[in-house]
């Protein structure tokens, strides 16, 4: 089995040397038909590992138990790909294929706790700050005493104001203490009177004028003016 000339970190000529030899005929193997699967399957299981993270123990919509098992599940699958990219990367050298496997998975796993523990602290510090920054809103005049506020009452359409009607003061703590005065109001509504009934000076009948026209039903004699006025006037006046 040829040796590759090139280290891990040399990646465009190590890629290139992989792709060439995949397709010499010559040479025994095919390294993409098993680095490009592999490949795939160590980017779709740390995906669905960072997923799990990311639900267990930021968004709280997994328990850490089955979290915990989600991981032991996806590593073998993670680990699994990684050495196959591997195999594939190093031309089936499996001493080199091995050590690259420890190495690409230790710094995956180290990046993957370290943005973890960011993602934390900040998310810790954010919470921090807000709850800091209420604290100092809700103490803000800590040493100062509460001060009563007046809400004036409301005023009539001519400018004048109701002394004592609608005040409301409001104390400090979020109490409120509210007065409220009731005022008599005395209105004088004029009620009109029933036309009074007078006898006719010619006939001696009697009619109500304002009924019959201003005449006498009997005599048909017109209603003297006196009389109509006399008609009209209240019987508390007689």
């Amino acid at each position: 089995m040829p040796q590759s000339q090139y280290r891990a970190r040399q990646v465009a000529a190590k890629t290139h040397e992989v792709v060439e030899y995949d397709h010499d005929d010559s040479k025994p193997g095919k390294p993409l038909h098993i680095l490009v699967p592999g490949g795939l399957i160590a980017l779709a299981a740390l995906g669905v590992i960072i997923l799990v993270i990311y639900q267990t123990w930021f968004e709280n919509q997994l328990e850490q138990s089955t979290g915990v098992v989600l991981l032991a599940i996806l590593a073998p699958f993670y680990i699994g790909g990684v050495f196959l990219f591997s195999y594939g990367y190093e031309l089936y050298n499996i001493p080199r294929a091995i050590r690259l496997t420890v190495i690409i998975v230790f710094v995956t796993l180290a990046a993957v706790v370290i943005i973890a523990v960011l993602f934390l602290v900040l998310g810790a510090g954010g919470k921090g700050l807000s709850g800091g920054s209420s604290k100092k809103k809700s103490s803000g005049g800590g040493g100062s005493k509460p001060q009563a506020k007046s809400i004036p009452a409301s005023t009539s359409s001519s400018g004048s104001r109701f002394p004592g009607v609608g005040d409301v003061v409001v104390l400090g703590g979020g109490r409120t203490r509210t007065r409220e005065v009731t005022r008599e109001v005395v209105k004088e509504v004029e009620v009109p009177v029933a036309p009074r009934s007078i006898d006719c000076p010619y006939c001696k009948r009697s009619y109500v004028p304002v009924e019959n026209e201003y005449a006498c039903p009997a005599c048909g004699a017109a209603t003297p003016k006196e009389l109509i006025e006399e008609s009209q006037e209240p019987k508390s006046r007689e």
